[in-house]
Parts: C-alpha cells; structure tokens; sequence
C-alpha cells in the first residue's frame, strides 16, 4: 500500500432528517474534519447548511434523471466517492437520516473501499423509521412491526402477519420495475392494494406519513382506507402504515411447554 492509499478513507454519516435537529456531534466533526464532503440530500437549504461546515461540499442529486436507471445512478455515486478517496482524501458522505437505510450507494462504497484497503465505515443517523415510531405513537414491541418495500411486497410472495403493523416503504414508486422513475401512480397503487385485500378488509385503515426535514414543518398524517389509498396523493418520501387488523393468536403448545419448564425449574431450586 502507497502513502497516498493509506491515506485515504471514506466515512458515511447520516445527519438525521429534520434540519440541525437530529445530528450527532460525531457526524458533525466527520463533516467538519473532511476534504470533501458528498452530500445526499434533496433539499437546497439542507445543502447550505451543510456548506457552513465544509468548504467542499458536492451534491449527488444532479446524478438522478428521470429515465435514467437509478442503479446507473448509484454506480456513478460510488465512483464519484471512490476517485476521491483513491486520489488519498478523507471523504465523508452525509446523507439524510441513516446512511445504511434504503440507500445502496453508501454500502456499496464502503465495500468496494475496504476490498482496495482504504479505511472505510459507516454512522448511524436518526432515520425515518425513528421519526415515525414517535410522529404516530408506535411501540414496535406492542405487537411487532413488519417492513416491506412496497414493490418488493407486490412482486414476490411474501408473507404479511396482520397482527402487526406492516410498514411500506417508497409506495410512491409501488410496482415498478424499470428503476428509472420517481412515481407509479393509481393504476399501480391499485395492485398493491389488491395485494394487501389479501391480507386485510378494504375498510381498514391506511395512514400516510411523512416526517419533517425543516423544523418549520409538521409530518404529514393523514388517516384513509385502504379502499382509498389509490387516490391519494402519494410521492417518493411518503410511507404507508397499516395498524393491526387482528389480535394476536396465543400458541397453546409453547404455552404448556413453556409451563412444563417453569415448573421444573421451580422443581430444581426447591431441591437444591
């Protein structure tokens, strides 16, 4: 390894959601310390203010093009990245919420990074799950909490307990298949919710949510039912989440095998 390999190395942080809220001060000194910083944001005020830590801030978006392939995108992400870190700069990557979180680019550079033997690694950040577990008064350990990506829900067969909540993610971009849009619309959302009918009445509720990325905001929360959900106005930052449609089942089985152990236990202790 040359002195300019070991010198460089690539740090993704995530700078949270909401604007100044939400960041650590270790993702800030990462920004702060950097030669130059990538930024993964789509809001031009969250850039500035990403600008006041690091003379050399560089934004992603301009990579994204309606029709272009998104993982094309992301490819040219990570190159953009890695040139750097190979030249021997320290580059830091701030991304909205957790870097790690629906964001392939950010894993694929740390990979690709340390498989060449630069130092690479990743911080958490406040991500949108975070903001939604406090925005709609969800304990995830109540009843248990299933993730889907929307399209990933529609296209394969996958299996829904609708004892918990079911939380889907990027229903904006519900069935599609070419990568290369930033939304589907009714005729698509109507598949989805022909997949879930499976799994849930047409009359239960549906809640779309959106979390703040400006203090000034408030989340979006907005109550329908899933017979609706087609026609709302749905777009690439919204998420749907669905409460549970049905108690949960107790498993007589475990239940008494669970019983037969408290008991020998209890059993052991009296005789020792």
């Amino acid at each position: 390894m040359d002195a300019t390999q070991s010198n460089g190395s690539l740090v993704c942080v995530g700078i949270g959601m909401t604007l100044g809220s939400h960041i650590g001060p270790l993702a800030r000194s990462y920004i702060e310390q950097a030669d130059v910083v990538f930024a993964g944001v789509s809001d031009g005020v969250v850039e500035l203010w990403l600008k006041q830590m690091n003379a050399d801030v560089r934004s992603l978006q301009p990579y994204y093009r309606e029709g272009k392939s998104r993982m094309q995108t992301y490819h040219q992400m990570v190159d953009a990245m890695l040139t750097e870190v190979r030249a021997g700069r320290q580059v830091c990557a701030a991304l909205y919420g957790h870097p790690g979180v629906f964001a392939w680019a950010p894993h694929k550079a740390i990979a690709v990074a340390r498989s060449e033997g630069y130092r690479a690694h990743m911080e958490p950040g406040i991500s949108a799950e975070d903001c939604l577990y406090a925005d709609l008064g969800i304990d995830p350990g109540t009843y248990g909490c299933l993730h889907f990506e929307a399209s990933q829900l529609m296209l394969y067969q996958r299996r829904i307990d609708p004892t918990a909540y079911l939380v889907l993610w990027q229903v904006g971009l519900a069935g599609d298949q070419s990568l290369a849009r930033f939304s589907t619309g009714a005729a698509y959302r109507q598949v989805l919710v022909d997949v879930l009918a499976r799994d849930y009445p047409l009359d239960h509720e549906a809640i779309i949510y959106r979390t703040t990325t400006l203090p000034i905001q408030q989340p979006r929360i907005e109550r329908m039912t899933l017979r609706e959900l087609p026609h709302a106005d749905i777009g690439m930052a919204d998420t749907v989440v669905l409460p549970p449609a049905r108690a949960m089942q107790p498993d007589p089985e475990i239940h008494a095998r669970l019983a037969a152990l408290d008991r020998a236990v209890a059993a052991k202790a009296v005789a020792e």
